[in-house]
């Protein structure tokens, strides 16, 4: 039997049909104190005194884009708070779909793409595959306008099983072969800053050369239910406790006044 609400009901439909979810912002607070985070990093390590985020390209060299974003990274992780903010920007989401008692990954992850960039390429693959529980969820969040190459794909539900099926078969040999069997059915994700994506990483997913105009930036972090079957991403080592309960803690610290130790 089925208790969950209307909204709730629909949220969890629409999931199960695509694989992912695209909505507005639960708290643009908790967004704009995430990008503010990003743009002040930016204009420190750059010396500039603006950050356009969508034209970053013009004031960095591509051979100097992985040591920006792994400082930019590092700043966003050192603010105690960016978390919770990250957290709270999809948290009703995020209930919905995964559990009130919740694992976050200890650190968000950045991504940022020049146009017509081929060194900072996610090829198609699915994070199960290489170890992650399938009980994971993605909450991907644009700090710009992400659409066509800019943005990312992923097959949706309906076309996995087939997938599935045909790798089975075929068993490709390389990530662009496995592409080459899917391009024509993956979904091109339009995601608006002011939004988030939450999706399921089983799902195959990845990006291609950006080709447009404007520089891509995008924050993602996995959740997962508490009480749900790890990958190879263990409590501590890659997800921390974030909505505990109470009855969580009594039970975890019972200790049964009959039992030897």
């Amino acid at each position: 039997m089925n208790f969950l609400t209307k909204k709730e009901n629909l949220i969890s439909n629409q999931f199960l049909k695509k694989g992912y979810l695209v909505t507005k912002v639960e708290n643009k607070n908790s967004l704009n104190f995430l990008r503010e985070i990003i743009i002040n990093a930016s204009k420190k390590l750059l010396k500039i005194n603006g950050a356009n985020l969508n034209k970053i390209h013009k004031k960095l060299n591509i051979n100097e884009l992985n040591e920006f974003r792994v400082e930019v990274i590092r700043i966003l992780n050192n603010n105690k708070l960016s978390r919770y903010h990250y957290f709270n920007i999809a948290r009703e989401a995020l209930y919905t779909l995964a559990g009130n008692e919740l694992m976050m990954q200890k650190n968000i992850n950045l991504s940022i793409q020049f146009p017509n960039d081929d060194t900072s390429l996610l090829p198609i693959h699915s994070d199960v595959w290489s170890g992650d529980s399938p009980f994971e969820i993605n909450l991907w969040i644009p700090l710009v306008n992400c659409y066509k190459s800019k943005s990312m794909y992923i097959l949706e539900e309906k076309d996995n099983e087939q997938f599935l099926k045909d790798i089975k078969k075929r068993k490709p040999s390389s990530s662009e072969k496995i592409y080459d069997l899917v391009k024509r059915k993956v979904k091109w994700l339009n995601v608006k800053y002011g939004e988030f994506l939450i999706f399921n990483q089983a799902l195959p997913h990845g990006n291609i050369v950006n080709s447009e105009l404007e520089t891509r930036w995008s924050m993602n972090c996995r959740f997962k239910s508490y009480f749900s079957p790890y990958g190879d991403k263990k409590i501590g080592e890659f997800f921390l406790p974030i909505t505990t309960r109470s009855m969580t803690k009594i039970g975890i610290n019972f200790i049964h006044p009959f039992h030897k130790q």
